[in-house]
């Protein structure tokens, strides 16, 4: 299993539905529902990293595991009988029902992501480039793969209790396509990504204060907005390159 090969749009889809099921089994019981959508995603990214150790197997493992969770947390919202804005809310996001205790999950779980990426930056990097010339100069390659997927688990976790599970897509996969349309800069690539996915939340917010529709849709009409622009900079430059002009540096 190497990180150069992984779908990681479809992995991030296929994640997605366990930490709806978690959340939504931890609303059925009454406790903490930030945790139980960590559990749900860890299990799931721990899944994907161990059945899915081969190229071969890891989409029929993505692909198993997201009808399995979505079942799974339909059924425990067709059991839960309270509030039905508290359903609609894991499936499309609520971040105003974001409680101090949630917030304090959410700050954790965020320090612990940050602190692993920065740890693991250099040979991801390496391990995502090349990933046989990485592996060959002593770099832990599926290990790596491995812890990858945990982060991205834990990251999935914290999207789903802003966009919810049907719209994690926009906040994890959006803003770095979007941001590879223009520049290639190993370092100036996710720092774009970030900015641009603080400006859809930030803009969402802002945008759905006193309305009644969901922030969801304003969060994926902003980060959609962004990839148009940005593929819209990118064609130009391209263009730019291809009539004999110097293309700008990217990054």
């Amino acid at each position: 299993m190497s990180l150069g090969r992984w779908d990681l749009p479809f992995a991030v889809h296929g994640i997605s539905e366990l930490p709806f099921a978690g959340a939504s089994a931890a609303l059925l019981i009454g406790v903490n529902i930030v945790g139980g959508s960590i559990v749900g995603s860890l299990i799931a990214a721990g899944a994907i990293g161990l059945l899915g150790a081969r190229a071969r197997d890891r989409n029929s493992v993505i692909g198993t595991l997201m009808p399995f969770g979505l079942g799974l947390g339909v059924l425990f919202l067709a059991l839960y009988k309270g509030r039905a804005a508290n359903k609609f809310g894991l499936l499309t996001g609520q971040i105003v029902a974001v409680d101090t205790p949630q917030m304090s999950w959410l700050l954790g779980t965020s320090a612990v992501v940050l602190v692993a990426l920065a740890a693991m930056w250099r040979p991801l990097t390496f391990a995502s480039a090349d990933p046989d010339v990485a592996e060959a100069r002593g770099v832990p390659v599926r290990g790596l793969s491995f812890a990858f997927m945990i982060v991205l688990g834990l990251a999935v976790a914290l999207s789903v209790q802003i966009v919810g599970a049907l719209l994690v897509l926009t906040l994890l996969v959006t803003p770095a396509a979007a941001a590879a349309r223009v520049t290639a800069s190993p370092v100036l690539l996710p720092v774009l990504s970030v900015v641009f996915a603080v400006l859809s939340i930030e803009g969402g917010i802002l945008l759905a204060l006193g309305s009644s529709i969901p922030i969801s849709p304003y969060v994926t009409t902003i980060s959609f907005t962004i990839y148009i622009v940005c593929r819209l900079v990118g064609t130009y430059r391209t263009r730019q390159w291809g009539t004999g002009r110097t293309a700008p540096e990217p990054g």
